[in-house]
């Protein structure tokens, strides 16, 4: 009698530990539905990330393309969202690049250039359709710098990648996460 009650609450104490372990399973797992391990709070499902034409008075051909696919890439690996090309979407994403500069970052003592700036600005239409309260329409404006003494054109790739992965985590951020 003793050994069937030991045994009796031995599995009790098995079958507790093991209610307890999927009941925060299944907590955690609604939490990730929601939240993603950065911090974004993701309510929806479904993302249209439009193509970022380039309207600013320089013109660089992989520009728009490269910068589109650096904001769609971070959006994407960042949360479960899908990429749907339709206007009945959670998440909609829009907008232009409106300036490509590139200016005099500093000078020597001789006042000639040492380092040259470029600098992107993108205006960014973003529509949530889960929460209208975090719609927005915002510029966000990134730069990098690089010698004077290197031509534009040897850098201009590596440059564009970097700057346009700054602008996709500010606009992520501005989007997704809520600080």
């Amino acid at each position: 009698m003793t050994l069937k009650i030991k045994q009796l609450k031995g599995s009790f104490k098995t079958n507790y530990a093991f209610i307890i372990v999927g009941m925060t399973l299944v907590f955690f797992a609604n939490a990730c539905r929601m939240y993603s391990f950065t911090g974004a709070a993701i309510e929806g499902k479904t993302i249209n990330v439009h193509f970022i034409e380039n309207k600013a008075r320089n013109i660089v051909p992989s520009l728009s393309a490269t910068f589109t696919e650096k904001l769609r890439q971070r959006i994407l690996s960042q949360t479960s969202l899908s990429q749907i090309n339709s206007e009945n979407t959670d998440y909609d994403v829009a907008g232009e690049i409106t300036d490509y500069n590139i200016s005099v970052a500093s000078i020597t003592g001789a006042e000639t250039s040492s380092k040259n700036r470029l600098t992107i600005t993108v205006n960014i239409q973003f529509i949530n359709r889960k929460n209208e309260k975090n719609n927005f329409t915002q510029s966000f404006s990134r730069f990098a710098d690089f010698n004077a003494d290197q031509n534009i054109q040897t850098v201009e790739n590596a440059l564009i990648a970097t700057i346009s992965d700054q602008l996709a985590d500010d606009i992520f951020n501005k989007a997704f996460v809520n600080w």
